[in-house]
C-alpha cells in the first residue's frame, strides 16, 4: 500500500484542494479532498491529473515528423511518403522505433494508448510466420515503457473507394491488407489480453473495406472496442455518396458498426445528421486536433458533438506532436475561431476529453478518474515552470505542455520521475530508431 498527498488534484467533481489517494494492487484505496498529510504520505509537487488517454496512435507514423511538413503539398504526397516508411520496417525495427514512441509518449503524460495497428505483413504482404509478429513488438514495447495498450488490430482489404467502387490494393498497401475478414478474425483472436494489454478491433474505414466485408467484420468484435475512420476528408464523403448512395456515418449506422463500444475517429466532416446518428448510437469520437492540422483536413465540429452528447476524446495520429495538453487547448482555440466567442468547451469537459473518455473508447472502463476503485493512474504537472508560473491550478490544462509533466503513475507505479522516464534520455532511443530505419532503407 502506498499513499500520496496533493495541494490540487482534478477530481470527478473538479478540482479539489488537499487530495489525499492511497493506492493498493495497483488502484485507488481511497481518494479523500480535505485532508491532511499523514508523515507516511509520499508529497506530489503541482497538480495531479487522471491518467491520459492517447486515442488513436500510429507508431510507424512517428519516423515521419520533421520530414513531411514542407516537402508533402497534398494528402496524396504525405501518403507516398508514409507508404516508403512502411515499407522498411520489420518487427525489430518496428520494436525499436515503437519502444521510443512509447517512452515519449509517456514522458507527456499518456498513460494509455490505442494502436491503431494495420502494419501486419512483410514486404510485398509476405506473411510472417507468426501472424502477430508485428503487433507483438507493439505489445513488448509497451510493456517495456510501462503504458497501457489497446491493440486495434485493423481490417484492411482495398486501395480506395471512388464514385465507380473500391480500387485494388497496391505497393506498400500489401503489407496492410488481409486476403479476407476471416484471416484477420482469426490474427485479432490470438491476441491476449494482461492487466496493461487490451484487444480491440478497427474497421480501418469504408475507403478501404467494401459495405458488405464490413458488416461481416462487425459479428467477429462483439464487444472489444471498435474503431473506424469516419469522413476524414470530403472526398470520403462524396465518394460515399456517389457509390453507396449515403454519407459514412449512414452506411456504418446500417450495416452495425455504430454502437456503445464503437468510435469514429476524425469524423472532421460529419453532418448534423451524421452526429444524431451517432449520438443515437451511444458511440464515441476522437478527434486529432495537431495532425488533422497538419494534414490541412480541417477540424471536427467538437462543441456539437458533445452537445448531443458524443464524448470526445483525443489522440496524436501521427505524431506530428505528441502533446496532450496541446491537443485539448486546440479543441477550444478552435471553436473559438469557428464561433467568435470563448469558453465553448469547459474545462471540466477538457480534462475528461483527455482522460476517461479516451480510456473508455479504448475499452479501459475503470481507468482515467481520481477515484476509489479505479485504476491508479495518474500525471502531474508542473506550476512553476516559465509556461505555468501564475497559472491558476484550474486553469493548468491552457498554460501547460508535455514538457511540464513530472511524474506519471501507471497502476501507481512511477514510469517518469522528475521529468524523466525510467528508461533514462528518450531522445537518444528515438534518434537510434531514425538511424536503424534509414540504414536499412540505405542497405
Amino acid at each position: 500500500m502506498t499513499s500520496f498527498w496533493a495541494e490540487h488534484a482534478w477530481l470527478p467533481t473538479g478540482l479539489a484542494r488537499s487530495v489525499r489517494m492511497v493506492v493498493s494492487d495497483g488502484r485507488f484505496l481511497s481518494v479523500e479532498a480535505r485532508a491532511q498529510r499523514q508523515p507516511e504520505d509520499e508529497r506530489l509537487r503541482g497538480v495531479v491529473l487522471p491518467g491520459l488517454a492517447n486515442a488513436h496512435s500510429h507508431v510507424f507514423q512517428r519516423s515521419l515528423r520533421g520530414r513531411t511538413q514542407s516537402s508533402a503539398d497534398n494528402v496524396l504526397t504525405w501518403r507516398t511518403l508514409m507508404y516508403e516508411v512502411a515499407d522498411r520496417l520489420n518487427p525489430e525495427l518496428y520494436l525499436a522505433l515503437a519502444r521510443a514512441t512509447f517512452a515519449e509518449m509517456a514522458l507527456a503524460g499518456f498513460t494509455v494508448v490505442g494502436e491503431y495497428h494495420y502494419l501486419h505483413h512483410g514486404p510485398g504482404g509476405t506473411r510472417y510466420a507468426d501472424p502477430n509478429a508485428m503487433g507483438d513488438a507493439l505489445v513488448k514495447a509497451a510493456g517495456e515503457v510501462g503504458v497501457r495498450l489497446t491493440l486495434l488490430d485493423t481490417l484492411y482489404l482495398r486501395g480506395g473507394l471512388t464514385s465507380e467502387g473500391h480500387l485494388p490494393i497496391e505497393g506498400a498497401q500489401a503489407r496492410f491488407a488481409d486476403a479476407s475478414v476471416e484471416e484477420w478474425a482469426d490474427r485479432m483472436s490470438r491476441i491476449g489480453q494482461t492487466e496493461v494489454l487490451r484487444r480491440g478491433a478497427a474497421i480501418h474505414s469504408i475507403r478501404a473495406v467494401p459495405r458488405e466485408e464490413t458488416s461481416r467484420a462487425v459479428a467477429f468484435v462483439g464487444d472489444q472496442p471498435l474503431h473506424v475512420y469516419l469522413s476524414e476528408q470530403p472526398a470520403e464523403n462524396l465518394a460515399c455518396e456517389m457509390y453507396y448512395g449515403c454519407s459514412p456515418a449512414r452506411l456504418l449506422a446500417d450495416v452495425g458498426v455504430l454502437g456503445p463500444e464503437s468510435t469514429a475517429v476524425h469524423a472532421t466532416h460529419v453532418s448534423d445528421s451524421d452526429i444524431a446518428l451517432l449520438a443515437e448510437a451511444q458511440s464515441q469520437v476522437v478527434v486529432c486536433p495537431t495532425s488533422e492540422a497538419d494534414m490541412a483536413d480541417g477540424m471536427a465540429p467538437v462543441h456539437r458533438l458533445i452537445d448531443a452528447g458524443v464524448p470526445v476524446a483525443i489522440g496524436s495520429d501521427q505524431h506530428a506532436i505528441v502533446d496532450p495538453f496541446v491537443e485539448l487547448r486546440e479543441l477550444e482555440m478552435h471553436e473559438r475561431l469557428r464561433t467568435g466567442e470563448r469558453g465553448q468547451v469547459p474545462t471540466g469537459e477538457l480534462v475528461r476529453v483527455g482522460s476517461i473518455n479516451g480510456y473508455q473508447s479504448l475499452g479501459w472502463y475503470d481507468g482515467g478518474s481520481l477515484a476509489a476503485g479505479m485504476l491508479a493512474d495518474f500525471v502531474t504537472v508542473d506550476q512553476d515552470s516559465v509556461r505555468t508560473a501564475g497559472s491558476k491550478a484550474a486553469e493548468i490544462v491552457y498554460t501547460a505542455t508535455a514538457a511540464d509533466v513530472l511524474g506519471v503513475w501507471v497502476g501507481g507505479r512511477p514510469i517518469v520521475t522528475n521529468g524523466v522516464h525510467s528508461f533514462g534520455p528518450v531522445g537518444p532511443l528515438l534518434r537510434e530508431a531514425f538511424h536503424l530505419i534509414r540504414e536499412a532503407a540505405a542497405g
